[in-house]
């Protein structure tokens, strides 16, 4: 859910926002009893009264794969997961628009309560404690020998394509480094030449891996936990390698590479706030397990 500068290069992460104002892992009994509020296609869903039983989650239902529909995304089973440790049950309130806008057009409306998935510190919400911290990788085929750990890594200025996330991290390195005008064509066409100029515009993470597996791609780099279920699914081996957090631009300028990531409410809700803070720290086994499961790698929190 690409909804803030975590997945979402702090540079261009201004941008986005500016937009935002304008195979699957089988579900668990706890997941499948959580409820969901159905809304017509092109309209918003309805505004129900507040239940403290209940734990309205704004969520996309086609990001995959940390949120969809069946409930089987990755932020979708932790969102379960932490209304469990509250004593409540998480009811998904589902919207068709890409989850950059959940906060503008869900959690700002009160059409749901919390969003999932957020950098710890954005700005638009009142944020939770980290819940889990994970960064950028190199993503390559087990059978080649090109296990890049480094940007500095001389041979990404000659491999065959490489496929980056628009407005990340990725992409700047790419510019960075001087190939991003020979890729760019091809990036585009990833997205049917769609241009990511004033609209959100997104390359699949699971189209990314596929890239790679079949040869089309070199090198994919991408925010880990958006293609470490496809990376551990692929009958493909391939290898991901966490991108160094140490990483700079020629310019000097350090470009960061991993990301705590926070639940947000609305800014006046510091009670829903600190129950989502002790609803994580009742759940964080069930956390770890479930990105676990998807192979996320994962780093210790920074705050």
């Amino acid at each position: 859910m690409p909804r803030n500068s975590g997945r979402l290069f702090a540079i261009h992460s201004a941008a986005f926002l500016a937009l935002a104002t304008l195979s699957p892992v089988p579900v668990s009994a706890q997941e499948s009893e959580a409820q969901a509020i159905q809304s017509e296609p092109g309209k918003a869903p309805a505004a129900l009264p507040a239940d403290p039983s209940i734990l309205r989650v704004c969520a996309s239902e086609s990001q995959p794969p940390l949120s969809m529909k069946d409930g089987s995304g990755l932020e979708n089973r932790i969102a379960a997961a932490v209304a469990e440790g509250m004593g409540r049950k998480a009811q998904f309130v589902w919207f068709a628009k890409p989850a950059i806008y959940l906060v503008r057009d869900g959690l700002d409306k009160k059409l749901c309560d919390v969003v999932v998935g957020l950098d710890t510190g954005d700005p638009r919400v009142l944020g939770t404690k980290p819940y889990y911290r994970s960064g950028y990788v190199f993503v390559t085929r087990s059978d080649k020998d090109l296990n890049v750990k480094s940007w500095a890594d001389p041979r990404l200025k000659s491999v065959d394509h490489m496929v980056v996330a628009f407005g990340t991290p990725g992409e700047a390195m790419l510019k960075d480094i001087g190939r991003y005008e020979e890729d760019m064509a091809y990036l585009y066409s990833l997205v049917n030449f769609r241009a990511p100029r004033n609209q959100y515009t997104q390359i699949d993470p699971g189209r990314m891996v596929s890239e790679v597996v079949s040869g089309k791609a070199d090198v994919a780099v991408a925010f880990a936990p958006e293609v470490a279920r496809y990376v551990k699914a692929s009958s493909t081996p391939l290898r991901m390698t966490p991108v160094p957090d140490d990483t700079v631009r020629s310019d000097g300028q350090r470009m960061p590479q991993s990301f705590d990531q926070s639940m947000g409410v609305r800014r006046d809700d510091a009670a829903l706030q600190q129950a989502l803070d002790a609803g994580i720290a009742k759940a964080r086994p069930q956390i770890e397990a479930i990105l676990k499961q998807d192979g996320v790698p994962v780093s210790p929190v920074s705050n």
